[in-house]
């Protein structure tokens, strides 16, 4: 039984193949097309999971979309008209995409598989938007029963939902609806503090350190009201999401000081602190929730799923407050995940076939569910490239890139299958030494061409990580935050009134500076030996190396740019930045000796993997 599950059109379009109850391959459409948050149909994505579950012609049992454009699209056209005229503009730019491709997505997924030689699926189907999540969150959990909390912008009418999961069945308990949602509250705040909507929420989470709490009272008492019960309202006078073009309006600049943040200009003590402000409500906000569903549902296992549920910041403080006894967070908790929630819902719910839950292991395969490449393709196109590199051994690979690293050379990984989610997990990581001062501010500013101010995450060897941090427990997906441990800690927090984000960048914190973030909190991901055994040696070898059981970890790719997919992507991107090595499964190429190419479209057509 093959299930292509499917998320497109809006933002961060995604395929999934489930067989037999397994998931098989998974993957984002922006990783082929090069276009960060691709919303088009995902056609590569498509065309990946199908050939990595060598289906055969004629035998896709189901194709199954992530929400219900028809109610979404009545959703729509109901808002617009409940503020019209004030939405003409709006409800004028958002027509075409819906009379030309979003109400006709089941004949475009069928014309996409006839056209890729599979023929149209056996059926078609559709799951509700936050059906979809709730099914990402808990089927592929470790647990046999669970609350499911599901929180994003919006799905058809849904942006929050209280769920309970036993054996294979899901039930959602309560939810809420348009325009109250925490996802389009906080985006609110990221368009207002100079950032991308959908994309800038993450340096929101990572500016919010800087700052002070001094808005948190106006957020709660003019912008959002804070229910016992978990509910949440906002007050609509001050948004301008449902009918206009922007996020925010002149009620909201009034409340704040002044007219948003322009793009790439200066950041100032205004914008952390209302970083610091929205992300303490919106923490208070999700603990709220998941106290509701807990007593609700009766289980103290949590799930998450949903856009909101990659603030893993609020994630972390939801175990430290005892919200719940475990937790389990979908590593693509995005929209792409939606696709992976579509497809195990039709298998488990629709088609009422069993799961199995051992309490220990969840069924994701460590999110390493996206295209890999042998060492004869990789071989045959570098030889052809004509690039410089040397093979490693099994017996060396590990130990020699751990040398390196300990010299403070900066590494782009690329080995196994790319990962599905938006975090790097060593499969197509750049790596570095945790233990330098200067490794943040140099992989940030000549490496990943970012912000200063953003933080690194730190891989850590799993039977050691309390070694390190504040943490009892995996995180294998990097959803958690946890607090560096007291006594590697130095210096103290809170440095000065001036606000100078390179001065508080650059300072020493604790023995793993480079990881350490200014509040001395860490986004951690624990490595085990059984989902990643490379990186798990590779770790192993550099403790062995330096005593230090803990790497810089982020996603092999420059800003503006997804991570890399294939090992083209990967050359071209370490031959456009500062990195020194690049290692591709057992080969190492060291920049100094590659030759001089002109990075232009026809070098790289001449370079393209056969």
């Amino acid at each position: 039984m093959n299930i292509l599950g499917i998320s497109a059109l809006y933002h961060d379009s995604a395929a999934c193949l489930v067989q037999n109850g397994a998931i098989v391959a998974a993957a984002q459409e922006e990783r082929f097309t090069r276009k960060k948050y691709d919303e088009s149909l995902p056609v590569h994505a498509i065309e990946y999971c199908l050939r990595a579950g060598k289906v055969q012609p004629g035998k896709i049992d189901w194709a199954v979309f992530y929400e219900k454009p028809l109610t979404k699209f009545l959703r729509i056209l109901r808002t617009h008209f409940a503020v019209a005229p004030r939405s003409w503009a709006s409800f004028v730019r958002a027509m075409p995409g819906w009379v030309h491709d979003k109400l006709w997505i089941s004949y475009r997924i069928d014309g996409c598989c006839r056209k890729l030689g599979y023929g149209p699926p056996r059926h078609m189907g559709y799951t509700e938007h936050h059906q979809a999540h709730a099914a990402s969150a808990f089927l592929p959990s470790p647990f046999e029963e669970a609350t499911i909390l599901t929180m994003d912008g919006v799905g058809e009418w849904t942006t929050t939902a209280i769920g309970f999961g036993r054996g294979r069945s899901i039930q959602i308990i309560r939810h809420i609806s348009f325009p109250h949602s925490l996802g389009l509250l906080y985006s609110a705040f990221s368009h207002y503090c100079g950032f991308r909507v959908n994309s800038g929420e993450y340096k929101l989470m990572g500016l919010a350190p800087y700052g002070s709490q001094i808005y948190s009272s106006v957020i709660r008492e003019r912008l959002i009201r804070l229910n016992r019960d978990g509910s949440f309202h906002l007050d609509l006078r001050y948004f301008d999401y449902i009918g206009g073009l922007t996020m925010t309006n002149r009620h909201f600049a009034g409340l704040f000081g002044g007219p948003p943040r322009k793009p790439e200009s200066a950041i100032t003590q205004r914008e952390a602190d209302l970083a610091a402000s929205i992300q303490a409500v919106l923490e208070e906000a999700v603990i709220n929730l998941a106290r509701a569903g807990i007593s609700q549902s009766g289980s103290r296992n949590l799930c998450l799923a949903g856009g909101v549920a990659l603030n893993c910041v609020a994630n972390g403080r939801l175990l430290r407050e005892g919200v719940c006894d475990q937790i389990w967070i979908q590593p693509a908790s995005g929209d792409a995940g939606g696709a992976l929630g579509a497809a195990l819902y039709t298998w488990h719910q629709q088609l009422k076939q069993p799961r199995k839950a051992d309490g220990k292991s969840d069924q994701m395969h460590g999110a390493l569910l996206g295209p890999e490449y042998s060492e004869q393709e990789i071989k045959g196109w570098l030889d052809r490239a004509g690039y410089q590199y040397r093979k490693l051994t099994s017996d060396n690979w590990a130990d020699e890139i751990a040398r390196l690293i300990a010299a403070e050379k900066v590494i782009g990984l690329f080995q196994g299958r790319l990962e599905f989610g938006p975090r790097a997990l060593g499969s197509r990581s750049i790596i570095a030494d945790p233990r330098s001062p200067r490794m943040q501010s140099l992989m940030n500013l000549k490496i990943k061409h970012r912000e200063s101010f953003r933080p690194f995450a730190p891989a850590v060897i799993l039977e050691k990580v309390s070694d390190y941090f504040q943490l009892d427990r995996s995180s294998p997906y990097m959803l958690l935050v946890a607090g560096v441990k007291p006594d590697l800690r130095l210096g103290a927090c809170d440095e000065s009134d001036k606000f100078d984000l390179t001065e508080k960048v650059n300072k020493i914190r604790s023995c793993i500076p480079a990881v350490t973030h200014v509040d001395y909190s860490a986004r951690v991901q624990t490595v085990s030996e059984m989902e990643s055994p490379r990186f798990y040696g590779l770790l192993k070898a550099f403790e062995r190396l330096t005593g230090c059981g803990v790497l810089i970890n982020t996603s092999f790719n420059v800003r503006g740019e997804p991570p890399v997919c294939t090992p083209q992507d990967a050359y071209r991107c370490f031959m456009r930045t500062d990195m020194d090595y690049l290692v591709i499964e057992s080969f190492i190429l060291d920049k100094k000796t590659q030759p001089s190419a002109p990075l232009d479209e026809k070098w790289m057509q001449e370079t393209e993997l056969d």
